[in-house]
């Protein structure tokens, strides 16, 4: 498989060679929901948090006679039936959430994605983004030049969001970005399934190292 790679200014500059065992394979629609759920799981912080009857304040003493009195009985005042008392089954913050994952299982999830993405049109392989200075419009005129490419006209809508993946950290490319609510920058070695099924494209820069890092993960 081919693909075009551009430049930041939307010119076609050459083509990629694409290993099938990465942008080939076939659509799991199970694989992929299993590994997003449990990584938004491994990612939860529980916040909430009730007390149960053995946590609130209060005496234990029962507050009346069994019989006798005309009322219902009760055993304490720290019932989940009264007001004050303890919460039945209610959220607690010690719960723990994640799950694990099976190495193989995500990395096949993440090329499950590419290849999808891919077969959609929804990658764009870039030769590299550079800026001398940290400039919004500057990248605004990147996202502008990429829209220009007929495959990826949406690419700057706010609905149609990106992640640009690069291959190391730039700051003057971070700071340039940083003020797109819809555009999101991260690295290629970093790449998981759950980050790209937020975002319709992904931007990788300089593509025969980023397969070389994608391909590397299988190893």
């Amino acid at each position: 498989m081919d693909a075009k790679v551009y430049n930041q200014i939307g010119k076609e500059i050459s083509t990629v060679k694409l290993p099938e065992n990465v942008f080939g394979l076939s659509w799991n629609e199970d694989l992929v929901h299993q590994v997003t759920i449990s990584m938004m799981g491994n990612k939860r912080t529980p916040i909430a948090h009730t007390k149960n009857r053995g946590e609130v304040a209060g005496s234990g003493i029962k507050p009346w006679q069994q019989k006798g009195t005309g009322r219902a009985r009760h055993g304490s005042r720290r019932s989940p039936l009264w007001v004050g008392g303890g919460v039945s089954h209610g959220p607690r913050n010690d719960k723990d959430y994640s799950r694990k994952i099976n190495k193989k299982m995500k990395m096949k999830a993440l090329f499950t994605v590419l290849s999808r993405k891919f077969k959609d049109g929804e990658i764009i392989f870039l030769t590299d983004i550079s800026l001398k200075i940290p400039k919004t419009k500057e990248a605004k005129n990147i996202i502008t030049s990429l829209s220009k490419i007929k495959e990826f006209s949406s690419i700057g809508r706010r609905k149609n969001a990106a992640f640009i993946a690069l291959q190391e950290k730039d700051q003057n490319v971070s700071k340039s970005f940083r003020n797109f609510s819809n555009l999101e920058l991260g690295l290629v070695k970093d790449l998981n399934a759950m980050d790209l099924l937020q975002y319709r494209y992904l931007v990788m820069t300089e593509p025969e190292k980023s397969i070389a890092i994608l391909s590397s993960k299988m190893k």
